[in-house]
């Protein structure tokens, strides 16, 4: 059997990874990675690696170099079509050369072609990206190292040429980790998932920093950095100084400016909830819902951790509204021919459905189930709410995002990708273009808090009514290079970027406030920026903001009725200007002073798809990973072919090639028998999966087991004047608040509603509650019971 953790050449030989490094440096909140990878080519024949690896949907590549002994090759970003006949020219005549492309169906996908490494040769691939760190439920900043740029793994090929993940447990690889943060506002701290050496402030005021990963560690899971600030909700602005080579009034040349907005919500607002709306929870059944969540013993299935989701999310909605299920893989079906209203019945009818899901429905697409939703009617003053889980990537990503997009004015979209598989393109774009917010579950992560957090803001009220006006001296001109943002939900930040164009003879201050509504009520925020920017920035403002404006025109380049190729143009040109990637560009570098051509017969080698796809089945299996489903992120790897050929496996043929495949996997797995979810573990969803659509518990031996009692010791200490259903759902309140409050965020609408149905009860509650918690042995008040 191959080794699947490294590159493989031709004779299923490895082309060893020799080690990584990677410098991150953070500013305010963004952040610039250089990743250094280290290859030898311990082959007898020159070689050509082609692999492929995931980056975060948002990010900007930047800079891409190779160092072939003492040579250093920088690449330079051109338009995709030449890069590629430049590389193919180059490889085809013995040169070395190397080619960095976005996938043009996923902006998280790229692939890496290293031609002519000669035997023996070393080479060392360093590649920068800058991106935006996103804001996490505790307000930290988090930045995420995904393990799978290692290369570990012989794929499976998808529909989008997009190969499974295996876990890396094996690999021998080691990382060092460096990382530099600079704020205007004072670093609280900084956790990580993994061991990092002691922060160490390098000034007084605690707004420089430096900390290493422990030495030695081993990259067999994703590295997550968590950046805590001090006011994270304060408002700020940040401007950049321009390239001094670049022309004054381009992007590049110009001053940029980067405001971050994450409002704050009061308290009153916080509690105060919707009671209507149409939610419909749409859930990936493909076959690598029956990975783990993770590694560890005790981890879940993923179709298991999504089952009791939906039963918490199925007993957290208001009596009233509409809802329904849809499940998706290469077909998709639905609970209800269309949303029903919310009630006893359809509750417990969707819940019987809930237990028998199963993850056989074949592989991830989306797309037909979208478009059956949006086909259906939306109901008065019943907003539409998806709620979307998938642990995969669909081959069609952008197709979907734009599907999203035209409906974003009927809905919002709130997404959760499951596992490390999961794609940022399509998580994060679906919740971006659906005005909704975005999850990841990784790791040891629990997938019920993240889902009910997002629930609370699908519930909330918004920030919207956002606009942006500015103040500048006579001569300056401030242009706006953000799309709009329609709304923001408490825990989402908004950065905006705009371009600083001419210059003020007196003045070196301009000021820009930030307007928005918050229940109705209006806010303002003003922020000071100087006009006069230190010239240490590294572009990082810059070449995002470049990457804002690029997304933006290739969402309008796929909009009906746009003039595609002039629009085209204008994403060539910014992108070769900014020097940043895009789906029309490429990174194309040639080691033109290398002397020695390699000579011989152009050797064609495909790598079969069959035997591929039968490789990753016997990979993961053991390791608890599944054989169908196509996840995201995945890693480097995969093939390394005889040298000099042209490439055989672009994103179009890998495309076509593993449809047919895929197919007939799905097929095997639709026949398998579904079986029976095992009963509830968790006291919580035992508890929570007794109550009522209205809210209430009944009295019974189930009950009464939660509590670990029973149902003649709870029954006889209730007094006679107290209905059964009201001392029982007291009861249950008690538990929770007592015993359960380090899951409040799991529980806290059942607890809303259970509270709301008690008063409407009228009935005296102050012995109930004394009495209840003798039962119980706590102290809970009535109002920490919201009764």
């Amino acid at each position: 059997m191959v080794n699947c953790c490294d590159l493989v050449s031709e004779k299923n030989e490895p082309v060893p990874l020799k080690s990584i490094s990677v410098e991150l440096q953070v500013r305010d909140h963004v952040a610039s990675v250089s990743s250094c990878l280290q290859y030898v080519n311990e082959e007898e024949r020159p070689l050509e690696a082609v692999f492929v690896f995931p980056l975060p949907a948002d990010a900007a590549v930047c800079h891409f170099s190779a160092r072939i002994g003492e040579q250093e090759i920088v690449a330079e970003v051109q338009d995709k079509q030449s890069a590629r006949d430049q590389y193919d020219d180059a490889v085809s005549s013995g040169q070395q050369a190397f080619l960095l492309e976005e996938s043009e169906e996923s902006s998280d996908v790229f692939k890496l072609s290293v031609g002519c490494l000669s035997p023996g040769q070393k080479a060392s691939i360093t590649i920068v990206y800058i991106i935006e760190l996103s804001v996490q439920a505790d307000d930290a900043l988090r930045f995420c190292l995904p393990a799978v740029l290692n290369p570990r793994y012989t794929p499976a090929v998808s529909a989008a040429g997009v190969p499974e993940v295996s876990s890396a447990s094996v690999i021998p690889y080691t990382l060092s980790l460096s990382v530099e943060v600079r704020s205007s506002d004072r670093i609280s701290k900084l956790e990580s998932s993994c061991p990092l050496d002691p922060l160490e402030f390098l000034d007084a005021q605690h707004t420089h920093a430096t900390v290493n990963l422990t030495a030695g560690h081993r990259f067999d899971k994703d590295v997550e950095l968590f950046l805590y600030y001090e006011n994270s909700h304060q408002p700020s602005a940040v401007v950049e100084a321009g390239a001094s080579a670049a022309p004054s009034g381009s992007l590049m040349g110009d001053p940029a400016l980067m405001i971050s907005l994450y409002p704050e919500f009061p308290a009153d607002v916080m509690s105060s909830l919707a009671s209507r709306g149409e939610f419909i929870f749409v859930v990936d059944r493909s076959g690598s819902m029956d990975c783990k969540m993770h590694h560890g013993n005790d981890a879940q299935m993923r179709i298991e951790s999504a089952r009791d989701t939906l039963l918490l999310l199925l007993k957290s909605l208001p009596m009233g509204c509409y809802f329904n299920i849809y499940g998706f893989g290469s077909h998709f079906e639905s609970f209800f021919p269309q949303s029903v209203v919310y009630s006893e019945d359809t509750m417990e009818e969707a819940l019987k459905r809930v237990k028998s899901m199963s993850a056989d429905m074949g592989g991830t697409e989306i797309l037909q189930p979208l478009k059956h939703i949006y086909s259906q009617p939306c109901y008065p003053d019943h907003p539409r709410q998806l709620f979307i889980f998938t642990d995969g990537e669909v081959w069609n990503t952008k197709e979907v995002l734009d599907l999203v997009k035209r409906h974003v004015y009927s809905h919002r979209c709130f997404s959760f990708g499951i596992g490390e598989g999961a794609s940022t393109a399509l998580i994060t774009g679906m919740a971006r273009e659906g005005s909704g917010h975005a999850q990841f579950i990784t790791g040891t992560d629990r997938m019920q808090p993240k889902v009910m957090q997002s629930l609370r803001f699908a519930l909330q009220p918004a920030v919207d009514n956002i606009s942006v006006d500015w103040t500048v001296p006579e001569g300056v001109k401030v242009d706006m290079l953000s799309s709009s943002i329609n709304t923001l939900f408490q825990g989402q930040r908004a950065l905006i970027y705009a371009q600083i164009k001419g210059q003020s003879s007196g003045k070196k201050e301009g000021a820009v406030t930030v307007k928005y509504k918050l229940k109705d009520q209006p806010v303002t925020n003003q922020l000071q920026f100087t006009l006069q920017p230190t010239e240490d920035t590294g572009l990082t403002i810059h070449r995002l903001a470049a990457r804002s404006v690029i997304r933006s025109l290739e969402l309008e380049e796929r909009a009906e009725g746009a003039d595609a190729e002039n629009v085209r143009k204008r994403i060539v040109e910014l992108s070769v200007q900014a020097g940043v990637s895009s789906a029309h560009t490429a990174f194309i570098g040639i080691n033109k002073d290398h002397n020695q051509t390699v000579k011989g017969p152009l050797l064609q080698r495909r790598v079969p798809v069959a035997h591929m796809l039968q490789m990753s089945m016997m990979q993961c299996q053991p390791m608890g990973m599944c054989a169908l489903g196509f996840p995201s992120l995945f890693s480097g790897m995969v093939v390394q072919r005889a040298r000099p050929m042209a490439l055989q496996m672009d994103f179009d043929s890998t495309m076509h090639y593993s449809m047919a495949s895929s197919n007939s996997m799905i097929e095997s797995d639709d026949e398998s028998d579904q079986t029976e979810a095992e009963p509830l573990k968790d006291p919580v969803l035992q508890l929570v999966s007794l109550q009522k659509a209205t809210g209430c518990w009944e009295l019974n031996a189930s009950l009464a087991a939660v509590f670990g009692k029973t149902e003649d010791e709870v029954t006889n200490q209730k007094t006679a004047q107290v209905d059964g259903s009201v001392w029982a759902t007291v009861l249950a309140l008690i538990w929770l608040y007592a015993f359960k409050s380090d899951q409040q965020v799991e529980w806290q609408f059942v607890a809303m509603k259970a509270a709301s149905w008690v008063r409407s009860q009228k009935h005296s509650l102050s012995q109930c509650v004394c009495d209840g918690n003798a039962l119980l042995g706590c102290q809970v008040t009535e109002d920490m019971l919201g009764i």
